[in-house]
């Protein structure tokens, strides 16, 4: 079942814009490594380069969709955060992608922004979701927070991509056309977050990324202060709890050691920062969604002089009321040192994750923490499948209001692509394409050969349509019951494949096929299913139709039958010479001889 994440999802996206503050230190040093990464901004015709020196490429890879301008863009920094992209359901379908092409193996932040700001003057954001590779990652729900509609969010999170294509798709709810700003697609260490225990199938979803003690958002986005990864980090006070007079924010401007290191790359600036408390507790509160698995992330540095050997400064970290571990910043690593320790939460009973510090010895202290929600993989359509039903798109020329876009079957809380159906494979590692139905839909091209790979096809309706050309050699997947073409202009013969499939249905009438027709096809028929083959004149050699003309193989003359029409021709081409000859021997005039 896939998780879903709903209203609090706002509660956790980092509002943009109209506080932000550029700061003119160095841009941050990412992507990490020389992988390509991708920055696009979404809604303009020309690339531009932002105050961190990232170049924003124009809008491409979209299926679909349509661009605009917020209502009020001189509100807003950055030239990303300034146009959308937004896919009306009326015109593309229900399903649009943008599909990043040449993408390695790799772990990636992707982080998008997205902002209503009444650009369609309807004083009503859209309900959608976002999906990753057939995951469903974000969810946007009408009526937003009245900030996030007109300031925006950056959303975020971190996921392997193991396919050289990554489709980030976008569902509209009823008529609701789904909206984005910005998207970057950046490649991150693969060791990263602990990715080891929880495996190449989770991804990390961002539900809260706090930096304690700062009083401003910082990173990309928000001011130029270097994070690796381009992670934005957001101020704390929101997520207190109990009385603010019992906090003490420390501050310091000394190098803290130990930050900026493989394979997280956590910034210095997280640790500059930190929160104690004067009544020897400090407590956290973040909305999450319950009978879900999160993995917390807490920061830690010593950066308080007057402690000075370990012990002064002891407390125990409770999570959802369960003491999970006791921290000695100073013993574990010193004084001004980035210290971090992770812990996953199973199954969450509760809407509210809660992290309380308790001293043992001294006041507690934090830098910041970060919650992930853990969100397996939604299994995926069969890649072999995949490339089939690409083919499929570009030679049935299906237009773009079906919504033939990013994966046909995933994620399945969401339909397949218009008349496609899809099961789970026995193993639950995949998803099979079992129907297609498309009759009556205007298709006008023809059926590519890469049907064949549709090896758990059972039902194939493409009646009614214009389609032209042969039918493929590899159509007649053993799956295969049911096929209907009847109403189109089909050519050619009839392949022995689809004779020797289980057909219990087949309707080939009113087309331009020829030849024999098998004869284990038409006995299809005599076994108790039904065939039709009426309205092909070319067809020829069962019951009701034209015995076939001698030598007729495979809806066309056999190799003996051409032999003997050569034979034919030499013999006649041989008398007429002969002829010539004579003719030209009795003083006619010849034909090859220049008047």
């Amino acid at each position: 079942m896939i998780p879903i994440l709903p209203h609090f999802f706002f509660t956790f996206l980092i509002l943009s814009i109209i506080t932000t503050t550029i700061s003119t230190s160095s841009p941050p040093p990412f992507p990490y490594g020389n992988l390509t990464s991708y920055h696009i901004n979404c809604g303009t015709s020309t690339n531009t380069t932002d105050h961190f020196n990232t170049t924003w490429l124009s809008d491409r890879y979209y299926t679909g969709g349509s661009t605009s301008v917020v209502s009020e863009p001189l509100r807003f920094n950055l030239p990303s955060e300034k146009t959308l992209r937004y896919f009306p359901s009326s015109s593309n379908g229900k399903k649009n992608c943008y599909s990043f092409p040449s993408l390695p193996s790799s772990r990636y932040l992707l982080r998008t922004f997205t902002v209503y700001d009444n650009y369609d003057d309807k004083s009503r954001p859209p309900s959608f979701d976002v999906a990753i590779s057939g995951t469903i990652i974000f969810n946007w729900r009408s009526p937003w927070p009245e900030s996030t509609a007109r300031d925006g969010a950056y959303s975020d999170l971190f996921a392997f991509l193991a396919t050289s294509t990554a489709d980030l798709c976008f569902y509209g709810f009823a008529t609701d056309a789904p909206i984005v700003s910005s998207i970057e697609l950046v490649p991150v260490d693969s060791a990263s977050y602990d990715s080891l225990s929880t495996g190449e199938n989770v991804i990390l979803v961002n539900y809260g990324r706090i930096s304690c003690g700062s009083d401003e958002h910082f990173g990309p986005g928000f001011t130029n202060d270097t994070d690796k990864f381009g992670r934005s980090w957001q101020p704390d006070e929101p997520f207190r709890t109990g009385s603010d007079l019992a906090f003490r924010v420390l501050l310091t401007e000394s190098t803290v050691n130990g930050t900026d290191k493989e394979p997280n790359y956590f910034p210095m600036k997280l640790y500059q920062t930190a929160v104690t408390s004067e009544e020897n507790e400090l407590e956290y509160e973040l909305s999450v969604d319950a009978k879900m698995d999160y993995m917390v992330w807490l920061h830690f540095a010593e950066i308080d002089s007057s402690v000075k050997e370990a012990g002064e400064r002891v407390f125990d970290v409770l999570i959802n009321g369960n003491n999970v571990t006791r921290v000695d910043i100073y013993k574990e690593v010193g004084s001004f040192t980035a210290f971090s320790w992770h812990y996953t939460v199973r199954n969450l009973s509760s809407n509210v994750l809660g992290i309380k510090l308790v001293a043992v010895s001294g006041a507690p202290l934090i830098c910041g923490f970060e919650n992930y929600a853990l969100v397996p993989n939604e299994p995926s359509t069969h890649p072999l499948q995949v490339s089939a039903m690409k083919a499929l798109k570009e030679s049935l020329r299906v237009p773009g209001r079906m919504g033939w876009n990013g994966d046909p079957c995933a994620p399945t809380t969401w339909d397949a692509w218009e008349g496609v159906t899809c099961r789970m494979s026995d193993d639950k590692t995949a998803l099979l394409i079992t129907e297609i139905n498309l009759g009556s839909q205007g298709l006008k091209g023809n059926i590519s050969d890469q049907i064949s790979l549709l090896s758990d096809l059972v039902i194939l309706n493409l009646t009614s349509n214009s389609l032209g050309g042969a039918l493929p050699s590899g159509l007649g997947q053993k799956s295969l019951i049911q096929v209907d073409l009847s109403n189109n202009q089909l050519t050619g013969s009839i392949p022995d494949s689809l004779a020797s499939s289980n057909l219990q249905l087949v309707l080939l009438n009113d087309n331009l096929l020829e030849g024999r027709v098998p004869e284990q096809l038409y006995s299809v028929g005599v076994h108790g299913g039904a065939i039709d083959l009426s309205g092909n004149k070319g067809l020829c050699g069962v019951p009701s139709l034209p015995s076939c003309p001698m030598f007729w193989e495979h809806g066309r003359l056999s190799s003996a039958a051409l032999a003997a029409k050569r034979n034919k021709y030499q013999r006649q081409k041989s008398l007429m010479l002969l002829e010539l000859e004579s003719q030209h021997a009795r003083g006619f005039p010849s034909p090859f001889t220049p008047q």
